[in-house]
């Protein structure tokens, strides 16, 4: 399958829910991290954006290398990861592996969602996962929306997340951030889309 194939069925197990919150200078953002970006993770970006999967699973900002601020996501998680994986055991696919992790989710279990970026083929990324439900890493030889489509159709021999809540979901619901605040500052569950009466209260 293709990863245009694969965003396809993406689209299909989890339809977008409003255009993407994320303009990324791709080109800037390979030349802070120093290599480029997996096709299929730019497409996500372009068509989804930033956000949640039902309120579980962190797609994480695009920003550049070094940016570690109390408010950054993939830089701060990448640092994250890459002292997890100083420490934490490893599956014995990993016995031997010396990745270049790059971080581009996490979710509610605290699990950790990378990529092994050694390779110069952003397109053989294989998704490197820190289930800490588990304590030990994991790898999965797929990009990150074949990674999603998976966990959404329950398609690995067992769930990689430390929670069943995405396991075989579909269809799943997406928010980027964007759309997220503008329903709780509108007075709404984001998740629900039922009135809430402590959405608004923490708005800019």
């Amino acid at each position: 399958m293709s990863r245009e194939d694969e965003l396809v069925t993406l689209r299909q197990a989890m339809p977008p829910t409003a255009s993407s919150n994320a303009s990324v200078d791709w080109d800037q953002l390979a030349r802070s991290w120093g290599k480029e970006f997996p096709s299929d993770y730019r497409q996500f970006i372009d068509v989804y954006g930033y956000g949640g999967i039902e309120r579980y699973l962190a797609v994480l900002k695009p920003e550049p290398k070094g940016t570690v601020t109390e408010n950054s996501d993939m830089a701060n998680e990448t640092e994250v990861a890459r002292e997890a994986w100083s420490w934490v055991r490893k599956a014995p696919e990993l016995a031997e592996a010396r990745p270049e992790l790059i971080a581009w989710g996490g979710d509610a279990s605290a699990d950790l969602l990378c990529w092994d970026a050694s390779d110069e083929d952003p397109g053989k990324w294989p998704v490197l996962v820190y289930n800490r439900d588990d304590g030990q890493w994991r790898r999965y030889d797929c990009g990150m929306v074949q990674f999603l489509v998976r966990v959404l159709r329950g398609d690995f021999d067992e769930c990689p997340l430390g929670d069943l809540s995405l396991w075989g979901r579909e269809p799943a619901v997406f928010l980027n951030r964007h759309e997220e605040d503008r329903m709780w500052k509108a007075g709404l569950d984001p998740w629900t889309g039922e009135p809430d009466p402590y959405a608004g209260m923490f708005g800019d």
